[in-house]
This record gives C-alpha cells, sequence and structure tokens, in this order.
C-alpha cells in the first residue's frame, strides 16, 4: 500500500462513474451490496487496495457499531485478489467461515456485521450483467452523466468527508437559458441534442475528482470536493464562457445557448446536503434574476 493509501485525508471514490469512462469490454472486478446498507450498490475494485470498515476514510463505509473502524482489507495480486482481516471484533466471514486472510473467488459472499457483499470477477458473466443494470440505475440515458439520485448518494458521502476532514467542498448549480423556447420553437430532439452537447463541454472542462450530474430537465451539478468557493467561481464562469462559445445551430436552431450558475460552498453549521442545495439554488435564483448568463455566489454581492 502506498503512503496515499495510508493518507487519512485522501478522498478515494469507489463507486463506479457512468459508462462514458469505460474500455469497451472492459468489466471490472467488483463487490455488489446483497444485504444491508447501500442494497444493491456496486463498488468496482482496481489496483488500490479497499478498506472496508465503520471509518469515514474507509473506501466502502458502514455505520454500524459492531463494525471496527477498520475491519477489513481487499487487495489485487498477480494470482488476482485477496482478503484479510484486519484484526476486527466481531471478525469478517468468507462464505459463513471467520477468515484472517484469503483468497477471493468469483461468487464468494463477504459478512461484514450485517452486510453481505458478493465479489464478481471481471471475467464473470455476472457482472457484466449487472455492469449494464448498474448504468440504468446510476446514469442519466440522454447525457450519460449520474442522475439525480446517484448524485445525491455521492453528494451526501463527500459531505461526510469534508466535515469530518474540514476540508472545503463547493456545489454548482447551473441552469440552461430560455431552455423551454429552444424546446417550443425547435422541437425536443433539438433541445435534446444541446444538453447531450453541454453535458460533453462541462465533462471535458471539469476534472476527474469532480462529480457532474443531470438533476433536472436543463439543469447541472457540479460538485467540487477540496476546492475553495474562490477557485470554483473561477471555474463556473470557465464553464459559462465555454457553453455561451458552444457553436449549436442544430436542425435550424439556436447558434448558441447561455447558462446561469450558482455557487456555494460546504459552510460550518450546514446540517444536511439540502442545506448545501437551497444555498447554490439562492445563487442561481440571483443570477437568473440578475440577467442570466451569469454566475452568482456568496462572494459577489
Amino acid at each position: 500500500m502506498t503512503s496515499r493509501d495510508n493518507d487519512a485525508s485522501t478522498t478515494q471514490r469507489r463507486t463506479m462513474r457512468p459508462q462514458h469512462n469505460a474500455g469497451a469490454g472492459h468489466v471490472p472486478a467488483c463487490l455488489v451490496v446483497l444485504q444491508g446498507q447501500r442494497l444493491g450498490q456496486r463498488i468496482d475494485l482496481g489496483e488500490e487496495a479497499l478498506i472496508i470498515g465503520r471509518s469515514p476514510e474507509a473506501g466502502f463505509q458502514i455505520l454500524e457499531r459492531s463494525i471496527s473502524r477498520e475491519h477489513c482489507r481487499i487487495w489485487q495480486e498477480p494470482a488476482g485478489y485477496r482478503i484479510k482481516d484486519l484484526d476486527s471484533t466481531n471478525k469478517t466471514f468468507l462464505n459463513d467461515q471467520p477468515i484472517i486472510e484469503a483468497e477471493l473467488k468469483d461468487g464468494d459472499h463477504i459478512a461484514v456485521g450485517s452486510c453481505v457483499l458478493k465479489f464478481m470477477d471481471r471475467s464473470s458473466v455476472e457482472a457484466r450483467y449487472h455492469e449494464e443494470i448498474y448504468q440504468l440505475a446510476t446514469a442519466d440515458p440522454l447525457t450519460d452523466l449520474y442522475n439525480r439520485r446517484q448524485f445525491l448518494e455521492l453528494l451526501e458521502k463527500e459531505l461526510a468527508r469534508a466535515a469530518n476532514h474540514k476540508r472545503p467542498l463547493v456545489l454548482l448549480i447551473m441552469d440552461l437559458d430560455h431552455f423551454k423556447t429552444i424546446n417550443d420553437r425547435f422541437g425536443h430532439p433539438t433541445g435534446d441534442a444541446v444538453l447531450k452537447k453541454v453535458a460533453l463541454t462541462v465533462r471535458g472542462l471539469a476534472r476527474e475528482e469532480f462529480i457532474i450530474a443531470r438533476i433536472g430537465g436543463e439543469e447541472f451539478a457540479v460538485v467540487m470536493p477540496e476546492h475553495a468557493l474562490e477557485d470554483a467561481v473561477l471555474f463556473a464562469e470557465t464553464l459559462r464562457a465555454g457553453i455561451g462559445e458552444l457553436p449549436l445551430a442544430l436542425n435550424g436552431g439556436p447558434d448558441h445557448v447561455t447558462v446561469s450558475i450558482g455557487a456555494a460552498a460546504w459552510l460550518k453549521g450546514m446540517m444536511a446536503t439540502g442545506d448545501l442545495m437551497r444555498a447554490a439554488d439562492e445563487q442561481l435564483y440571483r443570477a437568473k434574476q440578475g440577467g442570466r448568463n451569469r454566475v452568482c455566489s456568496t462572494l459577489t454581492p
């Protein structure tokens, strides 16, 4: 394990990203939650070791008192994946047997407290099937970005990490200006083409660690972990300019589209995901009321 793996402040996102980042035919080995919290969730496994436990730093966190902070570890070796119990209080079970360390095989069941995980090897037909199901459940079918449900789940996890480590985090909510007019005048196929172009632009400008989602008809969101509000506003301005310069001219539709963006930072005193969403929505409303095609945040009067 590298020093980065041991850094408790490092955020390691294990949740599957939408399919546009996956190579054709590539299905990573994964765990699927069969019982317990986040039933049905898929956790992709790669070269970095995965810690399962109660700690917020765990790659897969299970909030149960019976779970040790660092309960078990799964890692990859040339011959395959292995699992090791990390001296947990209530043991790690593999196929109903307590283990200290063992090799993982396709179809194995891992029990950690009341949570049961199924290991699926990359060559498994079931893994490829679950890949398709997972994409349908987490990705917006039009833009291939995260859908609203998956966005909220990932945002909640990032907020927990930001609060625990006292690290900055910013949420951008953006709304295409006068989009209803585009749909009404030029038709929904043209509107869909515009949304796809905007999604590609946002994805192309964003960094890998950003969480990007379509959370409404013409509304998008970007979560920026480890970023101060000042830096996030600069990025939002880059987004606004990039979207405004998009050459559309689709099926006789508009030449350009503009976007209004609201930016809000996670602040001490905020209690839940909804607090941050409301703060970003308030800034978006200001941008709309102020004439559209602009970025508003608590930095701007």
